[in-house]
């Protein structure tokens, strides 16, 4: 009788006492937790953007223009110092100084970092540079050092007239279908949406083909698609988080880059600890905001996942042919091979630390699927977090004696010129890639699988779209299932950590029924004893 109306007194004091403080502290801590920033952010990018300047009254643009040469000419007469600062950005050079671990310092960039996409620019330039920001790179004979080579249109253009030809080596057309340069000239300013989308949106041949998240979709978006971007929300352009500062973009594209630096960060604008909970802040010591922020892409157009080359070169009636899906989307085409492509995409999750390497085309294959870049990362790393990424996979050609990949002539001016894409011949365009690149080749090819790591930060969903707790912390379908050395309650299998839980479990129990049974013999030995029982 006396362990009932124990066990009574504690049920009723953790009910009466213990839940309400429970209850009130919960409350009292989202009171006074920080409600982040958002309001500052929504004022300061609701505020309408004027133009400092009105370039329709200048002079020196009213001439004449018969090159854009010229137009360049003209803007680096009043900006006299930019032609250097532009020159000495990645953005020109298409290259930048890095450090990998265990292979030193090294110069990357589109210049030379293959992918697995259209692999790479080498021998291609005539028309991959179609997205480079000057004129004439059609070769190694380029020349950085002459200022009058940029093109400073491509990024200042308001008007959204200002187009570049394909494969024109970055120049626009010519003949009747120029540019109005006087028209684009009185127009320029800061750079919007569709000045960074022209070649970013549509980077690997077509829009939103690379990178799932960045499309043309963003010009004229909803929230539902990206709450930063969205017309009906904050209307941000690009440059508002990619700021520069001496025509230097803040940003990295880990594609092309390695070292973590210059960095663009959801903390260069939102509170460190954004969320009324404490629970969600404390998720950001190892999960980076974009993991439950951008809970899929690809939102409205489909992305390709993957890119099968070794298919490539087959013709039908002796003709190229092409097959597209329901959506209009080439699953084959003759010149490039078969595609996969997906809509509304779940990301891949990975660890990172802001740092990456690159296989080379000089680097040996020693395995059977190669990473294009390596993500660097672990669970053991202070500095790295989780973070959401496309993996972009593919077939592509290497060299079966020498083990390395190999860069193939895939574009040329007409048929003939041995380029892939017209002649549809590998032996010839592989030959004639490699000797442009001064590398030996066997003439012995096949195709081996490879990886390419995307990390995601755009398509943000609003804060009621995002990640909820079941999304990772469940036993089935969890986000998290594929992330390494993660321990995620409800959702990881670790045996060593499910024993502890169950002994735990197991020692709680019979504690509390050994002190039970404890309590009743001693009350049992107290009754006998007791004179008035006798």
């Amino acid at each position: 009788m006396e362990f009932l109306n124990s066990f009574k007194k504690t049920i009723i004091f953790l009910f009466v006492v213990i839940l309400p403080i429970t209850v009130i502290s919960i409350a009292l801590s989202d009171l006074f937790e920080r409600k982040g920033n958002l309001e500052e952010l929504k004022e300061l990018y609701s505020k309408e953007k004027k133009k400092s300047v009105d370039h329709s009254k200048f002079a020196e643009l009213q001439k004449n223009f018969e090159s854009p040469h010229e137009v360049t000419a003209a803007c680096l007469s009043c900006h006299t110092e930019r032609g250097t600062e532009v020159m000495n950005n990645s953005h020109w050079t298409w290259e930048a100084e890095e450090y990998i671990p265990g292979k030193g310092v090294v110069y990357l960039g589109k210049k030379n970092v293959l992918n697995n996409f259209c692999t790479g620019i080498m021998s291609n330039e005539q028309s991959c540079n179609k997205c480079h920001i000057g004129y004439g790179w059609k070769d190694k004979n380029f020349d950085f050092s002459n200022q009058y080579n940029i093109d400073c249109l491509i990024c200042h253009d308001n008007t959204g007239t200002y187009e570049k030809e394909t494969g024109g080596a970055g120049y626009p057309p010519i003949g009747e279908f120029a540019p109005d340069y006087n028209y684009i000239s009185a127009n320029v300013g800061k750079p919007n949406k569709a000045n960074c989308g022209y070649c970013h949106f549509m980077s690997a041949g077509g829009n939103n083909i690379k990178h799932g998240d960045l499309g043309m979709e963003l010009l004229d978006c909803d929230k539902n698609v990206d709450v930063h971007m969205a017309q009906d929300g904050l209307n941000m352009e690009c440059v508002d988080c990619h700021t520069a500062e001496n025509h230097v973009m803040k940003g990295k594209y880990y594609a092309v880059s390695s070292c973590d630096e210059n960095r663009a960060s959801c903390t260069d604008c939102h509170d460190q600890y954004p969320h009324k909970q404490n629970k969600l802040n404390e998720h950001t010591i190892k999960v980076d905001c974009r993991t439950c922020h951008i809970p899929y892409y690809a939102k409205v157009n489909a992305t390709k996942l993957y890119w099968d080359w070794s298919t490539a070169g087959k013709r039908q009636d002796g003709m190229p042919y092409s097959v597209k899906d329901s959506l209009g989307n080439d699953i084959y085409l003759s010149e490039k091979g078969d595609f996969k492509w997906e809509r509304n995409v779940k990301p891949e999750y990975v660890w990172f630390n802001g740092t990456a390497d690159h296989h080379l085309i000089t680097d040996k294959i020693t395995s059977d699927t190669i990473n294009i870049n390596t993500l660097f990362g672990s669970f053991a790393d202070k500095k790295s977090k989780i973070i959401p990424v496309k993996i972009h996979r593919g077939k592509q050609p290497y060299d079966i004696i020498y083990k390395n990949l190999l860069q193939a002539k895939l574009w040329a001016p007409e048929e003939g010129q041995g380029a892939l894409w017209q002649d549809l011949d590998w032996d010839i365009a592989l030959n004639l890639g490699m000797e442009y690149l001064g590398l030996p080749y066997s003439g012995e090819y096949g195709f081996i699988d490879t990886r390419m790591y995307l990390p995601k930060s755009h398509m943000v969903a609003k804060a009621e779209d995002a990640l909820t707790c079941t999304d990772c912390h469940t036993r089935n379908n969890s986000r998290m299932k594929h992330v390494p050395d993660a321990y995620i309650p409800a959702a990881t299998h670790n045996k060593t950590v499910n024993l502890l839980g169950i002994l735990f479990v197991l020692a709680a129990f019979g504690g509390v029924s050994g002190h039970a049974f404890l309590r009743i013999l001693a009350n049992k030995k107290m009754n006998k004893n007791n004179p008035k029982n006798k």
